[in-house]
């Protein structure tokens, strides 16, 4: 199978499958080259029980507490909750915020953890992997420092993949915004419904906020663009084209169909409730600013791509993404889904090669592809959606002046040996989203 579909089959070690479990096997199964930064090129081999998988990328429904943990530096803090509907009782009971930092995990410290019992311990409780599964936080306030204790307990949580959408009044003019975190089959109905609003609204901007959205169906990100851009500039126009291995020039070796683009999307593709073919709203923009991350990933960075392959002024505001333009096919077997790079897109000019990130031009010091735009770090002490959070701030500016407040200096990576190798330990996001997969 490796050898047939995978991207960089020719650049696979082969290794005695009788030395190995089948699931230790799968993970030799990959290239150990690097890209230009020194970056592994496949950080993006793994598998997953098939139930988890179909109830995730189906019906957005997770084990968790309905937040979203984000690293920074080598702390841990909270990114966003879902609505109060969707959080279980003890996450409500907890009255945690954007910007809460974890200090400690069932007893466990983060700043001291080092041996793998502690961080097994750690990974168990950020990502718990049953619902019913309780577990102690030593939680700070971001804005007192003062510290407390709680208890969550996991459950199956439906996430709401748009989160935010509203009209902002600026300088720049009525700026319609969006907070799209996750690109699963439920998406579809809230992206049409968010786009109705602004249009109603009198949107002539629009922020589109991806800085959490690792990526998921294409054909999202596909119907999303259109319903940026509109049909003037990208009627039958490729938004990415598949590029399978060298074995394959011209075909689909998973669909044995010849190799066709994936168009902008003009009407519903049948993802969600929504039957297939229904006409798609549209703003008809000529320019989009995007907030990013480094957990905006795969199919969310398709958006950047694609729509700058049809000419749409993109400018993206915040930090380098992930650098993921490759997906897979998901191939379920015995109960278990496995996810091997097989495909990278390019646009309608033919552009990907991103394996390093789309960055804001200013960016100090430089890596992956620059886009116009500025470096901000994440304002943790403003809730997502607010005027006066960091990274919104300067997208508005930008949009009204086209200046940039001054560039963090360097990254917000951990100084120390101990502090990188905790960051990189730790599991505060599921694989699961930071993908783009295409249907069969």
């Amino acid at each position: 199978w490796t050898h047939e579909l995978y991207l960089w089959y020719d650049e696979v070690q082969d290794a005695d499958p009788s030395m190995s479990t089948t699931s230790q096997y799968f993970q030799l199964m990959k290239t150990t080259q690097t890209t230009s930064s020194g970056a592994p090129k496949d950080r993006f081999h793994f598998t997953y029980p098939t139930s988890v998988w179909n109830s995730l990328s189906q019906s957005g429904v997770d084990v968790g507490y309905g937040l979203t943990w984000e690293i920074v530096q080598s702390t841990v803090r909270i990114a966003y909750l879902e609505p109060a509907a969707n959080l279980p009782a003890a996450t409500i009971k907890a009255n945690l915020v954007r910007g809460d930092s974890v200090l400690a995990v069932d007893g466990v410290e983060l700043a001291t953890a080092s041996d793998q019992t502690s961080i097994d311990t750690i990974n168990a409780g950020l990502s718990p992997s049953k619902a019913g599964e309780q577990h102690t936080f030593t939680i700070q306030d971001p804005v007192t420092l003062a510290t407390r204790q709680i208890t969550l307990q996991a459950a199956n949580v439906t996430s709401t993949p748009v989160l935010l959408v509203s009209a902002l009044s600026t300088p720049a003019g009525e700026v319609g915004y969006i907070l799209y975190n996750e690109q699963v089959a439920t998406a579809e109905p809230e992206l049409i419904d968010a786009i109705k609003k602004l249009q109603q609204d009198g949107v002539t901007n629009l922020i589109l906020d991806l800085r959490y959205n690792g990526g998921g169906y294409l054909d999202l990100a596909s119907e999303l663009a259109y319903m940026i851009a509109g049909p003037n500039q990208t009627a039958g126009q490729t938004f990415e084209l598949s590029q399978f291995n060298s074995q394959y020039p011209t075909t689909n070796p998973v669909t044995r169909q010849p190799l066709t683009p994936t168009l902008f999307h003009s009407t519903t593709e049948g993802l969600s409730s929504l039957p297939t073919g229904q006409p798609l709203p549209y703003l008809g923009l000529s320019q989009l600013v995007v907030i990013t991350g480094k957990d905006t990933c795969s199919a969310s960075e398709s958006i950047i791509n694609g729509l700058q392959g049809v000419d749409i002024k993109v400018d993206q505001i915040g930090s380098t993404t992930c650098g993921k333009p490759y997906g897979f096919y998901p191939q379920d077997n015995c109960g278990t889904t496995y996810f091997s790079i097989e495909f990278q897109g390019v646009n309608a000019k033919g552009v990907g090669g991103y394996g390093d990130g789309f960055s804001p031009a200013n960016t100090t010091p430089s890596v992956g592809v620059a886009v116009p735009g500025c470096s901000v770090a994440d304002d943790f002490s403003h809730a997502l959606g607010d005027p006066q959070e960091g990274r919104l701030q300067a997208a508005i500016n930008f949009l009204a002046t086209g200046t940039c407040p001054s560039p963090p200096s360097g990254s917000a990576a951990p100084k120390t040996l101990a502090q990188r190798q905790l960051r990189d330990r730790l599991m505060v996001r599921s694989p699961l989203s930071e993908m783009r997969f295409l249907r069969k």
